[in-house]
């Protein structure tokens, strides 16, 4: 079986022929139909993430069909349609039961950080991991749906946007362009910021109604003029870098939300008289639920989540990864084996 291995930091990426897989007890056996590729990935090569083991095969957002049964699984079936939530929850602890199973303190495996993940042929997996795959919803989709639809269903969560909000999605790749889509269903006003042409381009068709550029713009002082003064109600950080940290700080209005989603190696100071005077607050929202990546899959289907995908075979990985890096990747990428 094909996959694609990582070693460590500084070691090229290869494609390696490992030992076939069988499902275990309570597992599912995919063949993987589309993996995505995540800037997740880019944290691994980078060091800034460690998985638990090295070699292990990345790829975290991963949909194919159901090849074999392991013991005592039922409700799932070969030939099945499904895609995966990446944090394999044990559904147990007082954070699963309290529906908050991505922050299980016991998870029965992690796609690409503590497990093997899905850049590969196939992939086993415990069987309460996987979600059916609605009709009209194709399989490379639901793969990226996995990460960047749920992440933002979550991210929108944790904000707790209302209608008429006015939101901010600072940066446009693939959960940024989600992102834009789930406020618009939350009925929010959306500013799109990024520093690509053809990813602004995208994210207004999506439904932002405002789209600056940073490369060129005072980020702030357009975030102000397009709410006529107020500030943002909610800023999605998406880069995580010193520079767009400070941006973002400065584009929230009277009781604004700053949401961290992404994350780099980069520090942020704060003020606090200047956060205490206008009742702002910072908030943090890591992965997704679950029951989170039914609803972006159920948004999906209905039309009202839309990804634009585009599929490299598995050999292509480093240099989609790079694309990535650079920024030449519009919507989603995705690798199939």
């Amino acid at each position: 079986m094909r996959a694609v291995r990582f070693s460590g930091v500084g070691r090229p990426l290869t494609v390696e022929d490992v030992e076939a897989l069988r499902p275990g007890p309570g597992e599912v056996l995919l063949d993987v139909a589309a993996a995505g590729v995540c800037g997740t990935e880019l944290h691994f090569l980078d060091g800034l993430l460690t998985p638990a083991r090295t070699p292990i095969t990345l790829g975290h957002e991963v949909a194919g069909v159901v090849a074999a049964l392991g013991e005592g699984v039922d409700g799932v079936a070969v030939g099945d349609r499904v895609a995966v939530h990446y944090l394999h929850a044990c559904h147990r602890c007082r954070w699963c039961t309290a529906g908050d199973d991505h922050l299980c303190d016991a998870p029965l495996g992690f796609l690409a950080f503590a497990t093997d993940g899905g850049f590969a042929e196939q992939v086993a997996v415990p069987a309460s991991s996987v979600v059916p795959v609605p009709e009209g919803v194709d399989l490379p989709t639901a793969a990226t749906l996995c990460c960047s639809g749920t992440t933002a269903l979550h991210a929108v969560a944790v904000a707790e946007v209302r209608s008429g909000a006015d939101a901010v999605v600072y940066g446009v790749g693939g959960v940024g362009l989600a992102l834009v889509q789930v406020l618009r269903e939350a009925g929010a006003r959306v500013v799109a910021v990024g520093r690509s042409r053809a990813k602004l381009e995208l994210a207004r068709e999506l439904g932002a109604g405002v789209t600056v550029d940073a490369s060129c713009t005072d980020v702030a002082a357009a975030v102000r003029e397009a709410t006529d003064g107020r500030g943002a109600d909610v800023v999605f950080e998406l880069v995580g870098t010193k520079e767009t940290g400070v941006a973002a700080l400065a584009a929230l209005g009277k009781r604004g939300t700053l949401v961290y989603v992404g994350y780099s190696a980069d520090r942020v100071e704060v003020d606090p008289l200047a956060m205490v005077v206008p009742e702002q607050r910072i908030v943090t929202s890591v992965g997704n639920r679950r029951a989170e990546l039914v609803a972006a899959l159920d948004l999906a289907a209905r039309g009202r989540l839309v990804t634009s995908v585009t599929t490299h075979p598995l050999a292509d990985a480093a240099r989609v990864l790079e694309d990535l890096r650079a920024g030449r990747v519009v919507g989603r990428a995705v690798l199939v084996p």
